[in-house]
């Protein structure tokens, strides 16, 4: 199980471009990043690679269900942590998750898109301001940032988790939470993923969308 639900090896286009939110190829993949305001990262599987054991995860927030008498609608993962909060369960099933995102992010492994990014690519002339939209807890993506020294790369306000704010990809307010804090406006910024449910959340906020693998 990943972090990114729907991390299915999607692929992009036949040339190998990334299909933005309407089906054009985006022009960052060929030509760099300087054509958008702003650039948004997924983060686990595309900047960094968590070192979290989901199915552990899923156990643990089982157990929580177990815990307070309540029969699991399913044992999938994301599935039960959206369900929680219709069985009253909610904030300790979303600490569950977390208590393994935050062990994970400190013992997460840089990417080479990560990489880049911590040698300095986002300094470089040109380069829009950057931030993170990602399915994984806020604090989670902040520790990861700090360890990796990402954070000269990345705008601290704009690093947006899925409990950031009121909902998480693939609904679109997460990501144009973060192109918000970017100063930009959504047609103009750019989305950095790995699952289709990046790209599901790209369509929506109509914010182009690139495939992290496209981009190294």
């Amino acid at each position: 199980m990943t972090s990114e639900p729907g991390a299915d090896g999607a692929a992009p286009t036949a040339d190998g471009a990334a299909p933005t939110a309407d089906g054009a190829v985006a022009e960052g993949v060929s030509g760099g990043l300087a054509g958008y305001d702003a650039v948004v990262y997924d983060l686990d599987g595309t900047l960094v690679d968590l070192a979290v054991d989901w199915d552990a995860v899923a156990a643990s927030v089982l157990d929580v269900y177990a815990e307070h008498a309540v029969k699991p609608p399913t044992d999938e993962l994301w599935d039960l942590m959206e369900a929680a909060g219709e069985y009253g369960i909610g904030e300790p099933v979303e600490e569950a998750i977390a208590l393994h995102e935050r062990a994970g992010a400190r013992d997460s492994t840089l990417l080479a898109l990560g990489e880049r990014l911590a040698e300095g690519a986002g300094d470089r002339p040109g380069t829009p301001p950057a931030g993170v939209c990602s399915l994984n807890c806020e604090e989670a993506c902040r520790i990861a940032v700090e360890t990796h020294g990402l954070g000269d790369a990345l705008d601290p306000d704009a690093i947006v988790g899925r409990d950031t704010v009121g909902s998480h990809k693939p609904d679109p307010e997460s990501l144009l939470a973060a192109v918000d804090r970017l100063g930009a406006a959504p047609e103009d910024a750019l989305f950095v993923g790995d699952s289709r449910r990046d790209a599901e959340a790209a369509e929506r906020a109509g914010v182009a969308f690139a495939w992290a693998a496209d981009l190294v």
